[in-house]
C-alpha cells in the first residue's frame, strides 16, 4: 500500500483518464467509474489520482483502486491538497448532517460511505462505542484511518472504536489480512436505546457492524399499526418483534440463526418482554403455517438481501414472491403487512410489482399505508442509485 506524500498532496504524474463514457458518467453526477473506462499507467493501489477526460481536462480527484471493477471513486471535483484532512472535514459534516435530523436514538450510522461523500467508509454509532468498517484501498491507507480515528474521537468522544473486517472484501480489494478488533479504546460492548427501546450491542458479533440500524425509523412505524398476534420473520435479534411488542397480545421472531436468537432473547429480558423465538427456516415454516391455516393479525417479513447481483434478480423476486404469497394468505381481515427488501437491484417499483402479484395469486385485497425506505441517517444521494436500497412497505388487508 503506498504511503501519502509528506503534505498529502495529489502528486501531478498520478492521474488517469476516463474514457467518454466515463467522462459523461461524472458530469452526471455519479462518483464511480470503471475500470473498462479508466487508462491508468503506474498508479499504485489506492492511491488519490487526479482525473482527466482524453484531451487532458480536468475533472477532479478520485481514490483509485487497482483491484476492483470500479476504477476509481471521485471524491472531489477540485484538486485535493491533503486527503486525510479532506476525509477528517467530511467526517465531522457527517456527524453535523445526524445531529438535524436523528432523534431518540444513540444507536445510528455516522457515515454512510458515497452517501456522505466518503466513498469505502461505514461507521456505525452504538451508544458510546463506534463500529468502522474501511472497504477500499484508498481508505486503508495509514494516514487516512489515522485521520478516521483522530476526527471520531476529537467529535464524538467514545469509549471505543471497533473496527469490523470483512475478509472477502478486502481479499477483493488485494488487501492484506487484518483482524477485527480495536483500533482505539477499550470498550467493544455496550448498550443502546432506539424509540425507547433498548437492545445489546457486542462489536464482536451479529452481522454487517451489529444491528440494522436502517430499519429504526420503520421499526418505529411498525411499531404504530401492529395490533394482536404478531409474527416476525427473519427477526435477528428482534428489532421490529421488540418495537411490536408492547401494541401486541403476542409476537413470534422467527430466524435461522440460533446466535442471533439467544441475543433476541437476552434483548427481550432487558426490556421486561416475554416472546417466543423460533429458529427455522422461513420459507419452510411460512409453508406449513400457511397449509395448515395459522392466521396473524401483523405480520413483517424482513429477509436478507436475495439479490447481491443482477444475475439473482430472477430468483430473488421468486422468492419475494413466494414469502409474500405465504404471509398474505395467513393475514387475518384487517391484518398489517410489513414487508422490507434490502436488495438494490429490485428496485421500489419491481418490489410494489411483486407484492401486487403475490396478492392477486392469494386473492388478497391490499392498501398501502406507507411505502418506506432507509432511515435519514443512511442518505440517499439522487444522482447516485446505489445509496438507496432499502424498501419497506407497509399494508392492510381490506375487511
Amino acid at each position: 500500500m503506498q504511503k501519502l506524500t509528506a503534505d498529502s498532496s495529489v502528486p501531478a504524474e498520478l492521474s488517469v483518464k476516463v474514457s467518454p463514457k466515463g467522462s459523461a458518467r461524472l458530469k452526471a453526477g455519479h462518483p464511480w467509474v470503471y475500470r473498462s473506462d479508466v487508462t491508468a499507467d503506474g498508479v499504485p493501489p489506492g492511491a488519490p489520482v487526479r482525473v482527466t477526460d482524453l484531451r487532458g481536462k480536468f475533472l477532479g480527484t478520485a481514490l483509485y483502486s487497482n483491484s476492483s471493477q470500479i476504477a476509481i471513486r471521485m471524491i472531489d471535483s477540485g484538486p485535493v491538497a491533503d486527503l486525510p484532512a479532506l476525509i477528517a472535514d467530511r467526517i465531522r459534516a457527517a456527524i453535523a448532517y445526524r445531529k438535524i435530523f436523528v432523534t431518540d436514538t444513540d444507536a445510528y450510522r455516522v457515515v454512510f460511505s458515497e452517501g456522505d461523500f466518503l466513498p469505502g467508509l461505514i461507521v456505525d454509532r452504538y451508544n458510546d462505542v463506534l463500529s468502522v468498517q474501511i472497504l477500499t484501498q484508498a481508505m486503508d491507507a495509514e494516514p487516512v484511518r489515522g485521520a478516521v480515528v483522530e476526527t471520531l474521537v476529537e467529535q464524538l468522544q467514545p469509549a471505543g472504536i471497533h473496527e469490523r473486517v470483512e475478509a472477502r472484501i478486502r481479499e477483493l480489494e488485494h488487501l492484506p489480512a487484518r483482524a477485527s478488533g480495536l483500533m482505539w479504546g477499550q470498550k467493544s460492548s455496550t448498550v443502546v436505546a432506539m424509540n425507547g427501546v433498548r437492545f445489546l450491542h457486542d462489536g464482536k458479533e451479529g452481522q454487517k457492524t451489529g444491528a440494522f440500524l436502517d430499519q429504526r425509523e420503520n421499526y418505529a412505524a411498525a411499531a404504530q399499526y401492529a395490533h394482536g398476534e404478531a409474527l416476525d420473520v427473519f427477526c435477528y435479534q428482534g428489532g421490529f418483534a421488540l418495537h411490536m411488542a408492547p401494541k401486541c397480545s403476542s409476537v413470534t421472531g422467527v430466524d435461522s440463526s440460533r446466535p442471533a436468537l439467544e441475543m433476541a432473547d437476552k434483548n427481550a429480558a432487558l426490556n421486561g418482554r416475554e416472546l417466543e423465538w423460533i429458529e427455522a427456516n422461513a420459507f419452510d415454516l411460512l409453508k406449513d403455517y400457511a397449509s395448515s391455516g395459522r392466521q396473524y393479525d401483523t405480520i413483517v417479513l424482513d429477509p436478507p438481501a436475495f439479490a447481491k447481483t443482477k444475475r439473482d434478480l430472477e430468483k430473488a423476486m421468486r422468492g419475494y414472491k413466494e414469502l409474500n404469497l405465504r404471509a398474505l394468505k395467513m393475514l387475518r381481515p384487517g391484518g398489517i403487512l410489513v414487508t422490507c427488501s434490502c436488495s438494490f437491484h429490485v428496485g421500489a417499483p419491481d418490489f410494489l410489482d411483486v407484492v401486487a402479484d403475490a396478492a392477486c395469486d392469494a386473492h388478497k385485497s391490499v392498501r398501502v399505508l406507507e411505502h418506506r425506505g432507509q432511515a435519514k441517517d443512511h442518505p440517499i444521494v439522487l444522482n447516485v442509485p446505489e445509496t438507496s436500497y432499502l424498501k419497506c412497505l407497509i399494508a392492510t388487508l381490506t375487511e
